[in-house]
């Protein structure tokens, strides 16, 4: 598929000062569109000026939330290189989220070539220090103008990207996590295991408790027994308990993350023995009271390994590791931001380079 470049007769300014960039606030020059339509199939691929979308009222994402989304970054090496982080995988996942919400599966070769030309274009807004990276956003939507429910015949596939500080601008240091137990985010059947706005919306309600209580986060239990731990609102969970690095398995309800695999990847080579099956909030506890949980962590693109140091689970607070990053959170992230900026070898070939 050909992509035709439309570049802007309007740059903006590249902002200068990296620790003022924030997340999700600044957007580049461009953005690279694709539409479907059926019959037609993908078509129209295109780089463009970044600029407001027109679409009518009754576009179909508006009332019926068929939509889907993806999160990656692109990182500035020592060298001046630019390099993104296994990023088929997130297409492929996305391929995922696709299918199970009745979206036409995007073509990954021709979106990956799309992005990297996208970067290439806007190569200047990827900043230069270190843990600042470009935040990429690939998303698709149903844009039929039409008012009721069924898949759409029309969709819009963007890849937005937005440069972003450092996510510790203060350092590693570990956040605080709230259980929920009156609201549940997915059940097993459901859309828990795709990245789709619905997930996010139906986390907002424990997120804003949490908040009120001056937690980070909410972890999740599950939505038939409520017991069972699945995930933080925008994170995979691990727990480390006698030397055994645990998180709950995949079965349905968890999204399947990219940072969450790499983790285990590594730590399987490290030679640590890795679980992934159900761990119950009540075992978590148990091992608390027991002393046997040693560290708490999350993973994520934007975090990467994001430290727990308390988890509030009812009236029970947890101060896991003294409240301190416990020494496999550490090195993991030590080793996957280096991997990822190009400071240490990337054994596994994650990284893929921007010519």
């Amino acid at each position: 598929m050909n992509i035709t470049i439309h570049k802007t007769t309007m740059p903006k300014p590249v902002p200068q000062d990296d620790s003022k960039l924030g997340f999700g606030q600044i957007f580049s020059d461009h953005m690279f569109i694709m539409n479907y339509k059926t019959g037609s199939g993908w078509h129209d691929a295109r780089i463009v000026p970044f600029e407001n979308l027109s679409l009518s009222p009754a576009a179909m994402v508006l009332h019926y939330g068929q939509e889907i989304f993806e999160g990656l970054k692109a990182y500035r090496d020592s060298n001046n290189k630019i390099r993104l982080f296994r990023p088929q995988e997130n297409f492929k996942r996305m391929n995922v989220s696709a299918k199970r919400l009745v979206i036409p599966e995007i073509p990954e070769d021709i979106v990956l070539d799309a992005l990297k030309q996208l970067i290439n274009l806007d190569k200047n807004w990827v900043p230069h220090s270190d843990g600042a990276s470009l935040y990429i956003r690939p998303f698709v939507f149903a844009t039929d103008p039409f008012v009721g429910v069924r898949p759409g015949d029309e969709y819009l596939f963007i890849i937005i990207t937005s440069p972003s500080g450092p996510y510790y601008a203060t350092g590693l240091n570990p956040v605080g996590i709230y259980v929920e137990e009156n609201y549940v985010r997915a059940v097993k059947g459901g859309m828990g295991y795709t990245k789709t706005g619905g997930n996010y919306a139906a986390s907002l309600a424990g997120q804003a408790e949490a908040k009120k209580q001056n937690f980070a986060q909410v972890l999740w239990l599950d939505g038939i027994e409520r017991k069972y731990i699945e995930e933080v609102g925008a994170m995979n969970i691990f727990f480390v308990m006698n030397d055994e690095v645990i998180t709950p398995e995949l079965q349905g309800s968890v999204l399947e993350g990219i940072t969450r695999q790499s983790a285990i990847e590594l730590c399987r080579k490290w030679g640590m023995k890795v679980t992934e099956r159900r761990i119950s909030i009540q075992e978590v506890a148990d091992a608390y009271k027991a002393g046997t949980l040693q560290e708490c962590f999350g993973t994520g693109t934007a975090a990467v390994i994001s430290p727990v140091g308390l988890l509030k689970w009812g009236n029970m607070i947890m101060e896991i590791n003294n409240n301190k990053i416990g020494e496999l959170s550490a090195k993991l992230y030590d080793t996957l931001t280096g991997i990822q900026y190009g400071r240490l070898p990337d054994e596994f070939n994650w990284s893929m380079m921007i010519d």
